[in-house]
């Protein structure tokens, strides 16, 4: 077994997504409040910030079921750095601002937004035309597609690519959807600029699937399986498991592999290079699916679905010629057979382990017990789709809750406080911080200690709060920096 470049020292991070920053504008931004919190980590001790996919979302707001596999989220936009460079004015700024900080607006943020990046739009400068013109001729790859497709669908009333009825895009409108990534990528680098300059490495989070209705299956229609009408012909999901007893049913659309290797996997390889440009590590979502993947076909249930064989090392040969020794993470939860551990000790890449899972069943030698975790793994307490570590313990059966507290040291009686009070929560973050794990990652939600109403997602389930967990600028404050510092000494993981 090799050990990958992103787990031979010792590191830690935390799990903050974009849009769950503080900030006054309804969502987390690319502005200064992202740099706040990356000075907030360093301070702490960590090294790494890892986030959720940050390409324009769905109409629940996932991410994980994106417009487009390049493109990123218009939304992460700051209105407070396009007013600092004269694009929008103070009243229009102050528009954008939101009454709470406990969740996201998204009725306010898809009204004003696009308003805002409009104006923006018609105060070009020379200067700034000039940075657009070498922007567009640079991403042209995936961006002619991308904004075409995005003023048809405003032109078509937001329908789905497959039933566009007016096909004759303006190209005003394609003009402007390429300013609005103009403006995220420009935001974007300066933001990761000043990440990296602090010590602070990036991950980030890629799907393996995109949207059926997105930018990537309406520009390439030949790489995916697909009906006569455009729609998918097979669905991805997952069999029934932890997570969902029903199982899940994604809606994305599976790759047509075959296709893909005739060429080489280019499509993959350009993916992956957008990926490594806006990161410095990335975490491949559903790496079983690379092996073998859950097929759901037309009209049937997640039951009804089959386990079809994936790329495999084909795909990841390819990757590895092209990026050699890339940093990436494989999301190896779930139902594993031989053909995922193969693949997994083949191509190298840390697994994942998840600290919930190690306690389901006292009886049981889990793999995400921490006394069993090898170095090249990349460690959580949970995950975006995890309760967090409180929300969990009350939930947990009594035998679950008594193992998993026995194994962490826990003592006392109080097992149940949250946030200041707590000490079972951070008694279990220091057993996944003192395994023998590369890479540790906490989400924020645990290190501060909240319950389960602050939880990201509720996988499988369209929930109205699902995504609009943020975090408040007290909260932030109420961190204890100096005792998260320290274990982070004590662990060697600064």
């Amino acid at each position: 077994m090799t050990t990958s470049v992103l787990t031979q020292n010792r590191a830690g991070g935390v799990l903050l997504h974009i849009t769950s920053l503080p900030g006054p504008y309804g969502i987390g931004t690319l502005g200064k409040e992202a740099v706040l919190f990356a000075e907030k980590l360093k301070a702490m001790g960590f090294s790494l910030w890892q986030m959720l996919p940050v390409s324009p979302t769905d109409s629940y707001h996932s991410p994980y079921a994106g417009k487009s596999a390049f493109a990123g989220n218009p939304l992460l936009i700051d209105p407070g750095l396009l007013f600092e460079e004269g694009l929008i004015t103070e009243e229009e700024r102050k528009a954008n601002e939101a009454p709470s900080p406990y969740s996201t607006d998204y009725a306010l943020v898809e009204k004003i937004r696009p308003l805002t990046l409009r104006r923006a739009f018609a105060r070009m400068d020379a200067k700034l035309k000039a940075e657009f013109s070498a922007f567009c001729e640079e991403e042209k790859n995936w961006l002619m597609g991308y904004a075409r497709y995005m003023a048809l669908k405003e032109k078509n009333n937001d329908a789905a690519w497959y039933a566009f009825e007016d096909i004759t895009a303006d190209e005003e409108e394609i003009k402007y959807h390429s300013f609005v990534q103009f403006l995220f990528f420009r935001q974007w680098k300066a933001f990761k600029e000043a990440v990296n300059k602090l010590g602070i490495r990036l991950i980030g989070d890629m799907p393996i699937y995109v949207g059926a209705d997105s930018a990537d299956v309406y520009a390439n229609p030949e790489l995916f399986d697909l009906s006569e009408d455009g729609t998918p012909a097979s669905s991805a999901g997952c069999p029934p498991d932890y997570f969902a007893a029903e199982g899940q049913h994604w809606g994305n659309p599976l790759y047509n592999w075959d296709a893909m290797e005739k060429d080489g996997y280019s499509w993959w390889i350009r993916r992956i290079r957008s990926a490594l440009s806006l990161f410095d590590a990335v975490r491949l979502d559903h790496f079983r699916g690379f092996s073998a993947y859950w097929s759901i076909p037309k009209g049937k249930t997640p039951k009804d679905g089959a386990w079809i064989e994936g790329p495999g090392m084909k795909l990841f040969s390819k990757i590895f010629e092209a990026f050699p020794k890339a940093p990436l993470i494989a999301e190896d939860l779930g139902a594993l057979d031989d053909g995922v551990i193969s693949l997994l000790s083949e191509s190298g890449l840390p697994g994942m382990r998840v600290l919930q899972f190690a306690f389901l069943d006292e009886h049981d030698n889990s793999i995400h017990l921490p006394h069993r975790y090898i170095q090249n793994t990349v460690a959580y307490t949970g995950t975006h789709d995890n309760n967090t570590l409180l929300g969990w313990l009350w939930e947990a059966t009594p035998s679950q809750r008594s193992f998993a507290l026995d194994y962490v040291g826990y003592t006392g009686d109080r097992w149940g406080d949250g946030g200041k009070d707590s000490a079972s929560v951070p008694a279990m973050i220091r057993a996944v911080w003192a395994s023998s794990a590369g890479v540790a990652i906490v989400p924020v939600q645990d290190l501060l200690a909240y319950g389960s109403d602050t939880k990201m997602n509720k996988p499988g389930v369209a929930a109205e709060d699902n995504w609009s967990f943020r975090i408040t600028h007290h909260a932030l404050d109420e961190l204890d920096v100096s005792r998260i510092r320290r274990m982070n000494e004590i662990y060697k993981r600064i």
